[in-house]
């Protein structure tokens, strides 16, 4: 008899991830799941995120690195409140690991809970954590193809977000050939095209944000 290990894996790891659901929901969070590759920026755009909505919402932070406390040290350092979790060899935060840790905040007002992925685009995808939001950031250094080459994570996404496209390297970036992909991926995902250097882009994200917390936690 074949025995589905992997199938196994992914079916207990989906019925954790329901039951965190259910715990935002009771807690008035609305979750955030924010996945990339190394160096998009996922770390910046969520203290740029916070900054512009601080006054208007709660927030805590889920950090997810393989080792280190870099980006937690960083973000503990504006006062937010994050948790750290080291995966140590795995390449993905899952259910079980966001399940153990939700209890250490406080959930006094209705807030945001940013979770912080691995940074890779290709585990993240796969494994649910319960968070109500997905969302995938791209950069312009990383090149125009990384939807062509990593299709799940942009299918599974709620929004996308093209980060530093201030950057140098944009003359490179085929900036129409990048959006068509993505949306021949997934048409319903808006795409935000910030800089959390100039901060060009990120009202409009962050107005995005807003009215998804409002809708689920006000």
């Amino acid at each position: 008899m074949k025995i589905d290990v992997r199938r196994n894996i992914l079916e207990a790891n989906q019925k954790l991830a329901l039951e965190n659901a259910e715990f935002f929901k009771a807690n008035r969070v609305l979750a955030v799941n924010v996945m990339a590759s190394p160096g998009a920026g996922k770390t910046s755009t969520i203290l740029a995120t916070i900054e512009r909505l601080a006054p208007q919402a709660s927030f805590k932070v889920i950090e997810g690195d393989i080792a280190s406390s870099i980006d937690t040290d960083k973000i503990a350092a504006r006062g937010i409140a994050v948790l750290q979790i080291n995966t140590g060899n795995m390449c993905h935060l899952d259910a079980p690991m966001i399940g153990r840790v939700l209890q250490r905040f406080d959930y006094d007002a209705p807030s945001i809970l940013f979770i912080e992925n691995v940074g890779n685009l290709v585990c993240p995808a796969e494994f649910g954590i319960g968070a109500d939001l997905n969302i995938v950031i791209a950069s312009v250094p990383e090149g125009h193809d990384k939807p062509a080459k990593y299709p799940a994570i942009f299918m599974k996404s709620d929004a996308i977000l093209l980060n530093k496209i201030d950057s140098r390297d944009s003359e490179e970036f085929d900036r129409p050939l990048f959006l068509e992909t993505t949306q021949g991926l997934n048409r319903s995902a808006p795409c935000f095209e910030i800089s959390c250097r100039t901060g060009a882009g990120l009202d409009a994200w962050c107005g995005w944000l807003l009215e998804k917390f409002q809708a689920k936690c006000l």
